[in-house]
């Protein structure tokens, strides 16, 4: 099939995106505190390329996954989906907009009705969309179970009548029934046992060669991002530390946060000969994305912190090697 955009093209764009959430203010004070979900992110992602997105729970990556599809509301910054500017875009100006990129959640079971039959659910959005006739419908509901590898035998059985790795199956059938250009996969294999998880990586490899299709890849486990990317974010309490190519980042991370995640991933796919990296053990607690640090966010537990990183915000940069990364001090020039 061919690819409708080439890797050159910027499908997707994000420019200082946020998303801050209001609370309730602490005892009897007026000022109203905020948490900063996702606080300045700026990245680009290319048309048939897969960027994995990395962090530890609660750094807002998930966040960030359902504001580029405006799933959830911008605090401020712009997101501009195929040369549109979709940051602002009312309900009903957007809904033209929706069928190009759609979202495949963390948990198969919870993001599926149990009362509604599979064929149902992954026709919903055929029916939204105004696809056709109820009998085009349902031969595109069927296609679609043949491509994620579902009998359309099962097109009228329950949720809870499949495995984990089904449903998940189900999900990602309905994310397709739309031809969209862009899929952003919230964890899709993090509910799953090992032996499935590999089985429903190969598909999504499969589906993007045969579909052209262009990844977020959300995850926190590096290993599965290394095998499904070609570029990789790391996200720090809202915010990108380091972005460059999978293999560049993970022979040679330039920021410590990075090199501290990869310090605890097995190095089973470098080869008997290859040197073992040193295992990092971070100091201290994340700390609470409503009340960040002042100046970068990771150095209260950075081991290489000085007096510049207290005071200055590092900003994601390239280096001198063409590195990008969010540190005064990077590992690499």
């Amino acid at each position: 099939m061919t690819a409708r955009t080439t890797p050159s093209e910027v499908l997707l764009r994000a420019s200082d995106v946020t998303k801050h959430y209001p609370l309730r203010a602490d005892g009897f004070s007026r000022h109203r505190r905020v948490l900063r979900a996702v606080d300045g992110v700026s990245l680009e992602v290319r048309g048939g390329e897969t960027l994995g997105i990395v962090g530890e729970s609660g750094c807002g990556k998930s966040t960030l996954g359902r504001c580029l599809v405006r799933l959830t509301e911008l605090t401020g910054g712009r997101v501009e989906f195929d040369g549109q500017d979709i940051s602002t875009l009312s309900t009903r100006r957007l809904r033209p907009v929706r069928p190009g990129m759609q979202l495949v959640f963390q948990d198969p079971q919870a993001s599926l009705n149990p009362r509604r039959r599979a064929g149902d659910i992954v026709a919903e959005p055929l029916l939204v969309h105004r696809y056709g006739d109820a009998a085009a419908v349902r031969r595109r509901v069927a296609e679609l179970f043949d491509v994620v590898g579902l009998a359309a035998a099962h097109l009228d059985r329950y949720p809870h009548e499949f495995s984990g790795g089904q449903r998940q199956r189900i999900g990602i059938a309905r994310a397709l029934a739309t031809n969209p250009k862009l899929i952003v996969a919230d964890e899709p294999v993090s509910a799953l046992d090992v032996s499935i998880q590999a089985q429903v990586l190969n598909l999504f490899a499969d589906l993007q060669e045969e579909f052209a299709l262009t990844y977020v890849f959300i995850a926190h486990d590096l290993g599965v991002v290394r095998h499904v990317s070609d570029r990789i974010a790391v996200m720090y309490l809202g915010e990108i530390v380091e972005l460059d190519e999978t293999e560049a980042l993970y022979k040679e991370p330039a920021h410590p946060y990075t090199q501290a995640l990869l310090s605890a991933v097995p190095d089973i796919d470098d080869g008997a000969d290859a040197p073992r990296r040193e295992r990092i053990v971070l100091t201290g607690e994340v700390p609470n994305p409503v009340d960040k640090p002042t100046g970068c966010p990771f150095r209260t537990r950075c081991p290489y912190a000085r007096e510049l990183c207290a005071t200055e915000r590092p900003r994601l940069t390239p280096t001198a090697s063409g590195r990008h990364t969010a540190c005064h001090f990077p590992l690499i020039d």
